[in-house]
């Protein structure tokens, strides 16, 4: 018997399990509306400038704001987790955090739209760059962190201990 192809988005080496996980469908339309919005600031301005007396308040204010606005899905766009073999680097739109394996105890799917870390000190820390909006993607983006925490875990995979 043949073993099973791997399903698409599932690793196939070891490099593959510790790539960095990061959004897909965020990524593409932030990257999208940044340009959309940028566009618009431009033509707001030429616009503007048309007029007699064109308020200059008006044209800072309005690129001022399309920067803003792009600087924030810029960071919604950014957000990455890199596993290592220390452990595990989130960036999040405003925070982040140096986890080591031993802290992770489970992976799932809460009720928000992204991955949530349950860690040893009770707390539930949020993984941004797993999100639900990336179906199949994410659901083997969560099982590949979850493996790597298995492996990592005390007597976990990487022990080299086998029950039989």
């Amino acid at each position: 018997m043949s073993p099973a192809a791997p399903s698409p988005g599932e690793p196939t080496s070891p490099a593959d399990l510790y790539a960095p996980f990061r959004p897909l469908a965020t990524r593409i339309v932030s990257f999208v509306l940044i340009v959309w919005i940028l566009g618009g600031a431009v033509a707001f301005v030429l616009l503007i400038r048309g007029l007699d007396r064109p308020p200059l308040s008006y044209q800072v204010g309005g690129v001022a704001l399309a920067l803003l606005i792009s600087a924030f899905l810029y960071l919604m766009a950014s957000v990455r987790a890199v596993p290592s073999a220390e452990g595990l680097r989130v960036r999040n739109i405003v925070r982040g955090a140096d986890l080591e394996w031993a802290q992770i105890v489970n992976v799932r799917f809460g009720e928000r739209d992204w991955v949530l870390l349950d860690l040893a000190d009770g707390h539930v820390f949020p993984v941004m760059a797993i999100q639900r909006v990336d179906g199949a993607r994410a659901q083997a983006a969560s099982r590949r962190l979850a493996t790597l925490v298995a492996q990592h875990e005390p007597g976990g995979m990487d022990a080299g201990g086998s029950s039989s």
